[in-house]
């Protein structure tokens, strides 16, 4: 189904706090083309990747060159040829197995002036992915995995979850902010969620900025962690951020194109928030070069951003295959807004169990509509709602994989690019087993407010925690992508 890229107008308000309804005018019928998805062509995709990680020749062989060419396939990311430059193609390309061991090995010269300190970040929804595949628990996973990295030769390891923590409170407090506005702010209501660079990536490229102005502003957790390392960890080691590699392991490709955004960029450090993205799958293809099996490694704590503490076991945001937006927003805008305290959720699955939908009633009146839209799938049918002036929640969570974060493409794909659905199984097993730790109880991050951020309602939190999303000009041939 072909979709278009209309103006979005919001209809008027209705009386008694009622969600807000949202139309869409059709768009012109000349802008209604298919988008052509990019081939799967290994050798020009090889031959770009081999461009960019090549040196001048002089430097010995060392364990870069024993790396086969990362597959990283346009296919397996949610952006298209017309959703991407050629500068961005080529950036995305550089951000594979490659370019990580350049670092370590550049790290094993005697020059110690262009030496980087190496910090792996792991995102929550990776570890079950390892967990399952190598039949570890969760805790053994990620002990395993960081012991893996530091034989490397990285310096740091770091869980990213006190980075959801982060993103989600924020998101809380914006979402409670816009609900408070939202008769005096024509696009205070809906928010949809921020976390999903996929969902970001179509809103900008093909959407307007009548509905971007819907976007949370709160930086998604792979973002907020760059900014605690490059930032927060970087001042308490006395280091330019510039001197630290920052890479973080996550589930899916699109995570490389977050990366690169320039909001994510310091210029006056000359350095990215995120320096590289690997997926699960590529870290699991390193071993495999190297012929280690992850049964076999030694254990190894997972860092801490403070001082020189070890990370405890591993925790989670409540959400079956995510971080549990939808949940940790629903219960803090009832008890905020309406003095309600929800123990447990219910969802009510719509037309599939990727777009469900959840309410609060309070003296009879339907207060809050929220709903969870996973997959390109749910998200058209959702825009298409837009367009129908049918839409009535208050927030969305949107997620571009089908199944959530465990099923980013970037993990548990059979060889033929198929969700290993056995796998994936035994990951939401293994996820939903790990102990949930709300954001409002981590002592760390409350004191990191007051003593790095200048309090919660500061400017520096502002700058350091938020961003902004708005639609970007492209020419009317891929303005429409069918997906």
């Amino acid at each position: 189904m072909n979709l278009p890229s209309p103006p979005v107008k919001a209809a008027p308000r209705q009386d008694g706090g009622a969600p807000p309804v949202l139309s869409m005018a059709p768009g012109p019928a000349d802008a209604a083309e298919e988008c052509s998805k990019k081939q799967k062509n290994d050798d020009t995709q090889s031959a770009s990747v081999d461009a960019l990680s090549s040196n001048d020749g002089s430097e010995e062989k060392n364990d870069l060159d024993t790396l086969a060419n990362a597959k990283i396939l346009l296919s397996d990311c949610l952006a298209c040829d017309s959703c991407m430059t050629l500068e961005e193609g080529a950036r995305v390309f550089q951000q594979n197995q490659k370019e990580f061991f350049r670092v370590l090995n550049l790290n094993k010269k005697c020059d110690t002036s262009k030496h980087k300190v190496l910090a792996v970040s792991l995102c929550p929804q990776s570890l079950p992915y390892f967990a399952a595949k190598f039949n570890l628990s969760v805790n053994e996973a990620a002990k395993r995995l960081c012991g893996f990295l530091k034989s490397l030769g990285v310096h740091y390891v770091f869980d990213t979850t006190i980075a959801a923590d982060f993103s989600i409170l924020e998101s809380q407090r914006e979402f409670v902010q816009r609900y408070q506005r939202r008769n005096q702010e024509e696009h205070a209501l809906p928010m949809f969620a921020s976390a999903c660079p996929g969902w970001i990536r179509y809103a900008e490229r093909v959407l307007t900025n009548l509905v971007t102005s819907h976007i949370c502003t709160a930086k998604s957790p792979q973002q907020i962690m760059g900014s605690l390392v490059k930032g927060y960890f970087a001042r308490q080691q006395n280091l330019s951020p510039d001197k630290i590699f920052h890479v973080v392991v996550a589930p899916c490709y699109d995570k490389k194109l977050e990366a690169l955004r320039e909001d994510f960029y310091t210029a006056l450090y000359n350095s990215a928030e995120v320096d590289c993205v690997l997926t699960s799958g590529e870290i699991v293809q390193i071993m495999e070069q190297k012929n280690v099996s992850m049964k076999d490694v030694t254990e190894v704590a997972v860092d801490s951003l403070f001082d020189d503490l070890k990370e405890g076991d591993v925790v989670r945001h409540d959400g079956k295959r995510s971080d549990g937006y939808l949940e940790h927003i629903f219960k803090h805008a009832a008890k905020e807004l309406f003095g309600v305290d929800v123990k447990e959720i219910t969802y009510k699955a719509l037309k599939n169990k990727d777009f469900q939908e959840v309410t609060l009633e309070k003296d009879g009146e339907t207060v809050l509509r929220f709903a969870a839209a996973y997959g390109f799938r749910n998200i058209q049918n959702m825009v298409l709602k837009l367009k129908k002036g049918k839409f009535f929640y208050h927030f969305v969570e949107v997620l571009a994989c089908p199944g959530g974060c465990l099923n980013g493409k970037g993990q548990a794909q059979t060889e033929d690019g198929k969700p290993d659905r056995a796998l994936l199984a035994q990951m939401e097993e293994v996820y939903t087993a790990i102990p949930v730790r709300l954001p409002e109880t981590n002592l760390h991050v409350q004191r990191m407010y007051q003593d790095w951020l200048e309090g919660m309602d500061s400017k520096k939190v502002q700058d350091t925690l938020h961003t902004t999303y708005s639609a970007v000009n492209q020419s009317t041939s891929s303005l429409d992508i069918k997906w």
